[in-house]
C-alpha cells in the first residue's frame, strides 16, 4: 500500500522521530492493529489518505497518533488536538460552582458523570454559564437525592437581569434551550427527565462507556 506524498518516516513532531499520526489497520476488538503508512503531519492529512485507501477496496483504517517504536509496534499517545480539548474541558469546568464537589470522593460517580455529561455537551458545541461574563449557557448542579444532574438553560445576564430584549424573552429562550438540551443529551444517550416546572432536566448515567 503506498502512502500519500506527505508520508515520511523520518518525521520529526514533538521532539521524536516517527511521532505523528499514522494510518492503523484495526484488528476486530479496535484495540491493536498494523500501522501501513505513516507518520502524518497532521490528522486530516492521514484522514484523506484512509478515505483513498477505502475508495480503493481497503477498509477499516484508522488515523492513530503516536510514535513507532523501533520494534515496529505503535506506542499510542494523545494527540495534540486531545490536549487541546481536555484544556478546553478543563476551562469550562471551572465555570461549575466552586465547591460542586466538596463532599464528593474522587471514585464518586455522580463526579464521574457531571464531567461525562460536560464534555458530551462540548462536542455538541454547548458551554458552561459563564457567571464571571455573564454570558449565556448551561447551567450543571449535581444531586446525590436523584442519582443525577440538574441540568437548566441560564440565559445572558443582558437577557434576563438587562431585559434588553423584553421581559417574557429570557423565559421564552430558556424553554426553547432547554427542550433542546433534552434532544441533544437524549441523542447522545444519556437519559434525560423533566425536573421541577419543565424549565430543567435531570440526567442520569447511560450505563455505558466513559465518553471522553
Amino acid at each position: 500500500m503506498s502512502g500519500s506524498s506527505g508520508v515520511s518516516s523520518e518525521l520529526t513532531l514533538d521532539g521524536a522521530v516517527g511521532a505523528g499520526w499514522w494510518l492503523v489497520a484495526e484488528d476486530a476488538d479496535g484495540r491493536g492493529g498494523q500501522v501501513l503508512a505513516g507518520p502524518y503531519a497532521d490528522r486530516t492529512e492521514a484522514a484523506w489518505d484512509a478515505a483513498t485507501q477505502d475508495a480503493e477496496g481497503t477498509s477499516d483504517l484508522q488515523p492513530v497518533y503516536g510514535t513507532r517504536r523501533a520494534d515496529g509496534a505503535l506506542l499510542r499517545r494523545p494527540s495534540p488536538e486531545d490536549w487541546a480539548w481536555l484544556a478546553h474541558l478543563g476551562e469550562q469546568l471551572e465555570r461549575l460552582p466552586e465547591d460542586w464537589d466538596a463532599a464528593m470522593s474522587d471514585s464518586d460517580p455522580l463526579g464521574t458523570l457531571v464531567v461525562e455529561v460536560v464534555g458530551a455537551l462540548l462536542d455538541a458545541g454547548f458551554a458552561l454559564y459563564d457567571d464571571a461574563t455573564g454570558a449565556g449557557g448551561v447551567c450543571l448542579t449535581p444531586d446525590p437525592g436523584l442519582d443525577g444532574v440538574i441540568v437548566a438553560w441560564q440565559t445572558s445576564d443582558r437577557l434576563s437581569i438587562d431585559q434588553v430584549r423584553g421581559s417574557t424573552a429570557a423565559l421564552a429562550v430558556a424553554q426553547a434551550m432547554t427542550a433542546a438540551l433534552a434532544l441533544v443529551l437524549d441523542g447522545l444517550g444519556y437519559p434525560v427527565d423533566g425536573f421541577g416546572t419543565g424549565s430543567a432536566l435531570v440526567v442520569r448515567s447511560s450505563g455505558g462507556e466513559d465518553r471522553l
